[in-house]
């Protein structure tokens, strides 16, 4: 996959737009737009977070911030954005996190101690690529699970949707943009790559977003 998209589609990520990104995105957009309320996507987030845990695709940190368990002892950030990582890493510099910038279409090569909980929320609908070539993420950080770790996310679906009027405009001028790359994305073939790789795999759709969650074998 062509670095050069990956590097476009998490671009903008830039200060002034993560200062405002939690009210947009999951204040407005996730509820009126996508259809989809935050609330349930921070319930799986605390539901199934264990004291070991990697995020990936970090935004604000808002979800580390306000629902990483209480007994946590680990936490790792992953994004190949520095103003992201910078903004979650600060939500949880009392666990001392460690941070890894990396393009995740690409080999990790990390060599610390696996994980037990993964997290991939709002990251594979800016990936560039069709579905399958964007889950190829999914291979990469199985590498870096524990047997029996969980792997979990959310992301917004460019068809089999039925988005109101302005949700639609929006899509396409992100896509336009390169901001998302969305628009052949569906559940079916997330559901396939999903389970050409996991096991016990749970996958529903809300609205526009599919939640979803995973065990490695």
């Amino acid at each position: 996959m062509n670095k050069d998209a990956v590097v476009a589609g998490q671009a903008i990520y830039s200060k002034s737009v993560l200062a405002i990104y939690d009210l947009w995105v999951l204040g407005f957009s996730n509820h009126y737009l996508w259809k989809c309320p935050t609330r349930l996507i921070a319930e799986q987030f605390a539901a199934l977070t264990s004291a070991n845990h990697l995020d990936v695709g970090v935004g604000t940190g808002y979800y580390l911030k306000h629902h990483l368990p209480a007994h946590t002892r680990r936490i790792a950030l992953m994004d190949l954005n520095e103003n992201s990582l910078a903004s979650a890493s600060a939500v949880v510099r009392h666990l001392s996190p460690e941070i890894y910038c990396r393009n995740v279409l690409a080999p990790l090569e990390l060599t610390c101690d696996g994980f037990d909980s993964v997290s991939v929320n709002y990251l594979l609908h800016c990936l560039p690529g069709t579905m399958t070539e964007k889950c190829e993420l999914f291979s990469h950080l199985e590498s870096v699970m524990k047997p029996g770790a969980v792997l979990f996310g959310s992301t917004i679906l460019g068809t089999g949707i039925t988005p109101n009027a302005f949700a639609a405009r929006l899509m396409a001028v992100y896509n336009k943009k390169g901001i998302f790359c969305n628009q052949a994305d569906d559940i079916d073939s997330l559901t396939q790559a999903l389970n050409a790789r996991f096991d016990r795999v749970n996958i529903r759709q809300v609205g526009c977003v599919a939640l979803f969650s995973v065990v490695k074998r």
